[in-house]
């Protein structure tokens, strides 16, 4: 085969550095386009940004070109920088060290999206612990809970 042919989803969750509540309008609407802009320079379609005052969710496209570890870890740098210089208040705003991310099947894509695009709704009644728990649990993922927080 001449081609290489590429398709994966993938669902990355990331929070604040200890789960700050730094994530508020009007810059949360400009941290989802800046990440989504990162996610398209690094060739990774971005399909949905979203998150909540503490965290984020990235639906993308992986790119052929990049490995996952890599891009995390460019989005995450940037997007850390350019906060910082919204506010003055942002000033001590960081990623927490690790990450979730999760292949999506082409068939779950719209709900993911939906999840997304559900998120303040969706932490009126659950904690991001909480959430994060039972993705990782949705994809039977082995943790310790000592290290999955910081």
């Amino acid at each position: 085969m001449p081609q290489s042919l590429v398709k994966n989803y993938i669902h990355i969750v990331f929070s604040t550095k200890y789960r700050q509540p730094f994530i508020h309008p009007p810059v949360e609407e400009e941290l989802y386009a800046y990440l989504g802009g990162e996610c398209k320079r690094l060739e990774c379609h971005p399909i949905k940004i979203g998150g909540y005052i503490d965290h984020v969710h990235v639906l993308c496209m992986l790119s052929q070109k990049i490995a996952l570890m890599k891009l995390v870890e460019q989005i995450k740098s940037h997007s850390s920088k350019w906060m910082k210089t919204k506010a003055d208040e942002l000033i001590n705003f960081y990623w927490q060290d690790g990450y979730g991310a999760f292949s999506v099947n082409t068939t779950d894509v719209i709900t993911v999206i939906a999840y997304i695009a559900n998120q303040k709704t969706h932490h009126s009644v659950i904690s991001f612990q909480n959430e994060y728990r039972a993705i990782l649990k949705r994809y039977q993922v082995a943790y310790d809970e000592r290290y999955v927080w910081d």
